[in-house]
């Protein structure tokens, strides 16, 4: 009987298995039929010339396997700092040069993952996590209360802690 159990619950993982692979198979075509749509809507405003992830999830999946390290930004619409962040953000072009470099994601919604919010759920909030799904906890904003918080005024500050973000990964990896 025991042995019977384990076979019904593998069985049952490899359809489980079998099932999601082919909704991420479906996934892939419509995202390469749809391309010059799909970065818009995923952009949210912050560079729609930029290759943007859905998901937290599909977004850690592409930084452990394109060996790229995963920039987070969490932001609300309805969000004054946020808007005025993401204006800066997007026409920023040595910005939006150096986020080629990464995995890209906006969300406009908090994860249930804790490790997105060390010190708090605040907007903007921009985190990297490096290839090996490491929360970089050392690369931080200005300001000691909120430290992945970024203002328009502070948009070199990202753009050295992009830089510092690739060049770990160099170094580390």
């Amino acid at each position: 009987a025991m042995e019977k159990s384990y076979m019904s619950i593998f069985l049952l993982l490899v359809a489980v298995s079998c099932a999601l692979a082919k909704d991420a198979g479906k996934k892939e075509t419509k995202e390469t039929t749809a391309k010059p749509k799909l970065p818009q809507t995923l952009s949210r405003g912050w560079g729609d010339q930029l290759i943007w992830t859905q998901t937290y999830e599909e977004a850690l999946f592409r930084a452990k396997h394109s060996n790229k390290p995963l920039m987070i930004i969490h932001h609300l619409d309805d969000c004054p700092h946020s808007q005025a962040l993401k204006k800066v953000f997007a026409e920023n072009k040595d910005i939006q040069k150096l986020a080629e470099k990464f995995i890209l994601l906006n969300l406009v919604y908090e994860t249930t993952d804790k490790n997105l919010s060390p010190d708090g759920q605040y907007v903007p909030r921009v985190l990297f996590i490096d290839p090996s799904l490491t929360v970089r906890a050392d690369i931080t904003g200005r300001y000691s209360n909120r430290l992945y918080a970024y203002e328009p005024s502070d948009i070199s500050l990202l753009y050295s802690n992009m830089q510092k973000a690739l060049k770990l990964l160099k170094t580390e990896l």
